[in-house]
């Protein structure tokens, strides 16, 4: 595991990766290292590994995780003359079914965020967590991160730190405005960080998480919401109500546009339905 940690490092301090996709990387390694032991890794031995995940019932899409990590782990090794002969370039991920981003409808979502009681201080930070992450589609880890140096009031923008330490502005409207106005009136701090906790520590990516998907389920919203839920319905709302798509994916900060493309699937759905619902020659008799 000695090289896996040097790669996990890597993750975190060449290329800019969360603490939670550092972690999930993390745990595949050290998933695949159990299974190795001291036998010798070669092409045989990962296609062994893999049929042990199918028979123990994984996904595809979990394995398809899995492999994408031992690939990126292989290709840091050739990267770094560790290894000469990267196999891994000869296993393919598992085909996966496409399916569609949980998203929220209007209605859900005013009743999510709605839902905070605004009276208290942390009831108007998790108002503040819920409006930021559907206001400017950031990411949960690009939260977690956000500094009160990043944000320019004025013109009520942020400059975030991406994936792979890419910049990036996102802006945010008039209400998340109000609300970031009121809960820096109300927050006594000595933190550079946009959101703490009751020690004055900023708020890391799980405890953001467990804020957005409690209130979600005590709001009673019909769908299990995350933080990637609201990022979700933040692109599929931009595309409803017109945007580009190439907007659209540089805000989110997509590095291909073929990653944007997915919510055009979400639009043409709801396009579909529109359809059904309204024309006569559309129902089924």
């Amino acid at each position: 595991m000695k090289n896996a940690y040097k790669f996990l490092d890597y993750l975190k301090y060449e290329k800019g990766f969360s603490d939670y996709t550092v972690k999930s990387y993390g745990t595949d390694l050290k998933e695949f290292y159990d299974f190795v032991c001291d036998q010798k890794i070669d092409i045989d031995l990962v296609r062994k590994y893999l049929r042990k995940l199918y028979e123990k019932k994984y996904s595809n899409r979990t394995i398809s995780r899995k492999v994408s990590s031992l690939k990126s782990y292989f290709k840091y090794l050739e990267s770094e003359g560790i290894i000469k002969n990267n196999f891994m370039r000869l296993i393919s991920n598992p085909k996966l079914e496409k399916t569609l981003p949980n998203y929220l409808n209007y209605e859900d979502l005013e009743k999510l965020l709605s839902f905070p009681d605004r009276s208290n201080k942390y009831g108007l930070r998790d108002a503040l967590i819920l409006e930021m992450l559907y206001s400017s589609g950031i990411r949960v880890s690009e939260l977690a991160n956000m500094k009160l140096s990043d944000i320019n009031f004025k013109e009520r923008k942020i400059l975030i730190l991406g994936k792979g330490n890419k910049e990036r502005y996102v802006y945010y409207g008039s209400e998340c405005e109000r609300l970031l106005d009121e809960y820096l009136k109300k927050d006594h701090r000595n933190s550079p960080y946009l959101l703490i906790g009751k020690r004055c520590e900023k708020l890391n990516e799980r405890e953001i998480r467990s804020i957005v998907t409690e209130n979600a389920k005590k709001a009673g919203t019909r769908v299990h919401v995350t933080p990637h839920t609201l990022r979700h319905t933040y692109a599929t709302h931009m595309l409803n109500d017109g945007a580009d798509l190439k907007s659209v994916g540089d805000l989110l900060g997509h590095e291909s546009l073929s990653t944007t493309q997915i919510y055009t699937h979400v639009s043409n759905e709801r396009l579909r339905q529109v359809y059904l619902n309204a024309h006569p020659r559309a129902h089924k008799n």
